[in-house]
C-alpha cells in the first residue's frame, strides 16, 4: 500500500503540491487561532459558591450556611466532591465535577440547586457563584501607585472599583477583576448607648430610620397642559449632613430628635481582611485580572494592557498603573524556545542527511515535510480544543525526531 501511495504521488505531483499548500494554509490559520498559554490547565472542573453572612462567627456560618449548601450540592449531577469552608462572615463551597464536564453546564446545575436551597438560608446571607475561570486563570496583575502622595488608599480603591474594574471586565476573555488592598469608604454611625437610653430609642428603631431615610419612591403622573409629569419623591442621602438630619422622632416637648443627637457620624474605612504592599515601599491598591475558562491567554493579556494604556490618561495626575505580574512574558519565551528549537532541528537534519546520504534533494524533502507535520499537529490541536502551551509545544518539538527517522527510512 505504501508503494502504491508513493507511485500515485509521483504520478500526480500537481495534486500533491496543491494538497500540501491547502494543508499549509489550514495549519497557518490554526496556528493563528489556537489559544496560547504558558501553563497547561490541569485543574478540575469546579464551581465555587461564595456566601456572605456579615458579622457572624465561623461556627454560625458553618451551621446556618455551609452545612445546608454542602448537603444540597451532594445531589448535583456529575458532582464528585463537595467541600465547604467557613470563615468569619463568609462561606465557600467548592463543587468538583467529573472530568470532561462542560463548565457552563455545571454552573447551571449548581445555580439550579442553589435556588432550591436559598429559602432555608438566613435572610442576611447572600450567595453568588465564583467566576467562570480555573486555578490558572490568574494572568495579569497591576497596582495603582500615587507617587505624589496626594490620594489616600480610599481614593485609590474607589478608582479601582468604580473605574478600572468596570472597564477591564468589559473586555472579551476577562472573567473577573479582583481588587486587593486599599480602603473601602463607608459612612459609619457610632451610637452612644447612654444617649439611646436617655431618649428611649432602640437600635432597631435607629436602623429602621436610617433605612427609611435613604430611599426613593415613585408616584403616578399628573397631566397638565396636555403633558404628563412624573411624580417622584427623592430621598437618597448625599453626605454626612443628610445622614445627620435623619429624624428619629420627637420628645415630650415636641422637639425633633435627629440621628446626630444620639450618634457620631463619620466617614471611615470598612474592616479589612488584607493589605497590598509594593516593593516594601508602602501600601497600594492592586488589581488581579482573571481569564475566562478556555480563552486565549495571550490575546486577553494584550487586550488588558492596551486598555490600561488607554485609561492611564484618564487617571488623576500623579497616579500610575504599575504592572506586577504579566504571564505574556513567559508565553513569548515559550514560543521563542519552540521556534529556535525547530530551526536548529531543521538545520541539523539537513546537514545529517546531506552528509550521510550524499543527496541534497533528500534533505530538502525532510526539511519541507517537517513544517507540514508541525502545521498538521496544530490543525489537530485546534480541532480538539487543545491549548498551545509548554507541554504541547514541547511534545511537538520531541516528535520531530520520530518524523525525521521515518522519512530517512523511507528514502
Amino acid at each position: 500500500m505504501i508503494a502504491a501511495l508513493i507511485r500515485w504521488s509521483v504520478e500526480n505531483r500537481i495534486l500533491v503540491v496543491i494538497t500540501a499548500l491547502i494543508i499549509a494554509a489550514a495549519g497557518a490559520w490554526s496556528v493563528r487561532e489556537t489559544p496560547v498559554d504558558a501553563l497547561p490547565d490541569l485543574s478540575d472542573v469546579q464551581v465555587i459558591i461564595k456566601t456572605t453572612f456579615p458579622g457572624q462567627a465561623p461556627q454560625v456560618v458553618e451551621d446556618q450556611v455551609t452545612y445546608p449548601l454542602t448537603t444540597a450540592m451532594l445531589s448535583v449531577p456529575k458532582a464528585l466532591t463537595v467541600r465547604g469552608y467557613s470563615f468569619f462572615g463568609d462561606s465557600y463551597v467548592y463543587v468538583i465535577f467529573e472530568d470532561g464536564t462542560d463548565l457552563y453546564w455545571a454552573r447551571s446545575r449548581v445555580l439550579e440547586y442553589l435556588n432550591q436551597v436559598a429559602g432555608s438560608l438566613p435572610a442576611a446571607a447572600t450567595s453568588s457563584l465564583g467566576p467562570d475561570a480555573t486555578g490558572v486563570g490568574w494572568v495579569f496583575q497591576y497596582a495603582l501607585v500615587d507617587r505624589r502622595g496626594e490620594f489616600d488608599l480610599a481614593q485609590l480603591r474607589s478608582l479601582q472599583d468604580w473605574f478600572l474594574k468596570f472597564e477591564l471586565q468589559s473586555l472579551p476573555g476577562v472573567a473577573e477583576v479582583a481588587t486587593i488592598g486599599g480602603m473601602v469608604k463607608q459612612y459609619q454611625v457610632v451610637v452612644d448607648p447612654d444617649k439611646l437610653r436617655a431618649f428611649g430609642v432602640t437600635l432597631a428603631a435607629l436602623k429602621s430610620a436610617i433605612r427609611a431615610g435613604n430611599s426613593e419612591t415613585g408616584g403616578s403622573v399628573i397631566e397638565m397642559g396636555e403633558a404628563e409629569y412624573m411624580v417622584r419623591a427623592t430621598g437618597y442621602l448625599q453626605g454626612i449632613e443628610d445622614l445627620a438630619a435623619i429624624p428619629l422622632g420627637v420628645n415630650e416637648q415636641g422637639t425633633p430628635l435627629v440621628l446626630e443627637d444620639v450618634a457620631e457620624i463619620r466617614i471611615g474605612p470598612q474592616m479589612r481582611r488584607g493589605v497590598a504592599d509594593l516593593d516594601g515601599e508602602g501600601e497600594v491598591v492592586g488589581g488581579v485580572v482573571v481569564m475566562r475558562w478556555g480563552e486565549n491567554a495571550l490575546k486577553t493579556i494584550d487586550a488588558v494592557k492596551a486598555r490600561l494604556t488607554e485609561l492611564a490618561s484618564s487617571l488623576p495626575e500623579g497616579v500610575e498603573i504599575v504592572t506586577t505580574y504579566d504571564r505574556s512574558d513567559l508565553i513569548h519565551r515559550s514560543v521563542d524556545t519552540l521556534k529556535s528549537t525547530l530551526v536548529k532541528e531543521f538545520i541539523v537534519v539537513a546537514l545529517v542527511c546531506a552528509l550521510f546520504l550524499f543527496h541534497l534533494r533528500s534533505s530538502a524533502v525532510i526539511v519541507l515535510s517537517l513544517p507540514l507535520g508541525v502545521l498538521v499537529a496544530f490543525i489537530v490541536m485546534r480541532a480538539q480544543g487543545i491549548i498551545a502551551n509548554i507541554m504541547s509545544l514541547g511534545g511537538i518539538a520531541i516528535a520531530i525526531g520520530a518524523m525525521v527517522d521515518s522519512a530517512i527510512v523511507m528514502i
